[in-house]
């Protein structure tokens, strides 16, 4: 099995996916909050159980904004190499992809909203069975990226 891949994310994709995390958390809150005010005001049950869906909530909460991020952010790296590109990323299950340079038809980077207010972009690389992307580089080192698959896909073009 060949070594893990080298490069890193950008450090700035922990903030972002704590954000991300606090927003996709919001509704989850709201239901833990409203389950437990409806327990503890319409159902005889003790001051534990009935708070109990609110703890949840921010347990859950704190689980998606602290400890998430930070584990996906050491998971995630990925190497381009001479003739494929390298990715790994997950928590408790850890992906592998290598996907062959000459496999490649086609690579682009994309930045949303939050992403461009940290500085960070998505490189999107396309093959007949669909995109892979390496998330939250910095948009310089995302161009490089980008322009470094696209340099080394066209050479193995002309061979």
């Amino acid at each position: 099995m060949k070594d893990e891949p080298s490069e890193r994310l950008d450090p700035r994709a922990r903030t972002l996916w704590r954000i991300v995390g606090a927003l996709n958390a919001l509704p989850l809150l709201a239901a833990g909050a409203a389950g437990s005010w409806a327990l503890l005001m319409f159902v005889d049950v003790s001051f534990f159980f009935g708070v109990l869906p609110a703890l949840v909530a921010v347990a859950l909460l704190l689980l998606m904004v602290v400890v998430a991020p930070t584990l996906r952010w050491r998971r995630w790296r990925y190497e381009i190499r001479e003739d494929e590109v390298d990715l790994q990323r997950g928590i408790l299950w850890i992906a592998r992809t290598l996907v062959p340079l000459a496999r490649i038809q086609h690579v682009d980077t994309r930045s949303g909203p939050l992403q461009r207010r940290f500085g960070l972009a998505t490189v999107v690389f396309y093959t007949a069975a669909g995109a892979n992307q390496i998330p939250e580089l910095s948009a310089p080192v995302a161009a490089r990226v980008r322009d470094r698959i696209a340099e080394l896909t066209k050479d193995g073009l002309d061979v």
